[in-house]
């Protein structure tokens, strides 16, 4: 199985363009903080998951990775927080986005508790 298709990563690789779209009309001078730091974070959830997938044969960095995705995660849903709050986006979009991240983080967190399904084992 190739990492590109669990479904934790698809979502969350979704989720990141998604985010990109919204993002794009933050107004201009949020472009270094906020836009910033929220495209980086739902990107690093995807990327961080991809590596831990290529560490599973490895339980305990197959975990760890996958705990800098969920970290990740959380920290986008902070910034959607402060996107919503500073009236950046419309609920609609806050709304499925933290749905979204929320979804993501279950996932993430089965991995963890599961890691033998992934070709790994518990430590």
């Amino acid at each position: 199985m190739d990492f590109e298709k669990l479904i934790a990563y698809q979502k969350a690789f979704d989720n990141a363009m998604m985010i990109f779209e919204i993002s794009k009309t933050f107004p201009k001078e949020e472009t270094y903080s906020l836009t910033d730091q929220i495209r980086r974070s739902s990107r690093s959830v995807a990327a961080n998951m991809s590596e831990a997938y290529r560490k599973r044969r490895y339980p305990k960095h197959f975990i760890s990775k996958l705990t800098d995705s969920d970290a990740e995660n959380s920290e986008t849903a902070v910034w959607l927080n402060f996107a919503i709050k500073c009236g950046y986006i419309p609920k609609q979009d806050y709304d499925n986005a933290y749905q979204n991240a929320v979804e993501i983080g279950k996932l993430i967190n089965y991995m963890i508790n599961n890691p033998d399904k992934f070709g790994s084992s518990k430590p």
